[in-house]
């Protein structure tokens, strides 16, 4: 599982360098897709030679593992820190959605390479495939907990869940940095759309 350090160090000019190709990959594998993104098209997209590139990853494989490890470190932070506020079930979930369509949207700049993780070999794969089921294991934990109160709907917690994560990680699919549509304005319509379909009730207003 991605391990969250309860006491980050400081970043340093080569992390600050690597999150900055990271955000500028994103537009190369919007343009192109993940897989027809080659590192000298991402190198030219941050105005960098193919070989400097290579300084910070080793390839497109490193730079999609960096992105996958770094979306999923946020995603699992933003998830227990909205359960340890508390509250009910629909505002713990309404607060999971939002943190989760900024995380796509804004931290990693709407790149669909969270969704290519299959793409990595062998055991990065598995590595994120068991951060992925550990957010996955949050998000229904909060929906299970929700459904035995009564609170939402007597869904299917598992179904309830991958229909969430799919509907929140296809923003960046469609979504594109000069819209009409702001990130934060996309993470609260997702939030509240998505839950209040399982809110108990909610389907009769």
């Amino acid at each position: 599982m991605v391990q969250i350090a309860s006491r980050r160090a400081a970043p340093t000019p080569k992390d600050a360098r690597r999150a900055e190709i990271l955000r500028g990959a994103a537009d190369a594998f919007r343009e192109r897709g993940f897989h027809g993104a080659a590192m000298r098209d991402i190198a030219k997209t941050l105005g960098m030679l193919p070989s400097n590139l290579y300084y910070y990853f080793e390839g497109k494989d490193d730079l999609l593992y960096a992105c996958q490890k770094t979306a999923l470190a946020t995603l699992l932070a933003g998830a227990r820190a909205a359960i340890k506020a508390g509250g009910s079930a629909a505002a713990r979930l309404k607060a999971i959605a939002r943190r989760h369509v900024l995380c796509l949207l804004e931290e990693t700049g709407g790149s669909a390479a969270h969704l290519e993780f299959r793409a990595l070999p062998g055991k990065r794969r598995a590595e994120i495939a068991r951060g992925r089921d550990a957010y996955e294991r949050l998000v229904r934990g909060v929906v299970e907990a929700g459904v035995a109160s009564g609170e939402l709907r007597p869904v299917d917690a598992k179904l309830a869940t991958l229909s969430m994560l799919g509907a929140l990680n296809s923003t960046v699919v469609w979504w594109k940095p000069d819209g009409p549509r702001r990130p934060p304005e996309i993470a609260d319509a997702f939030a509240n759309l998505i839950v209040e379909g399982l809110v108990a009730g909610g389907h009769d207003r």
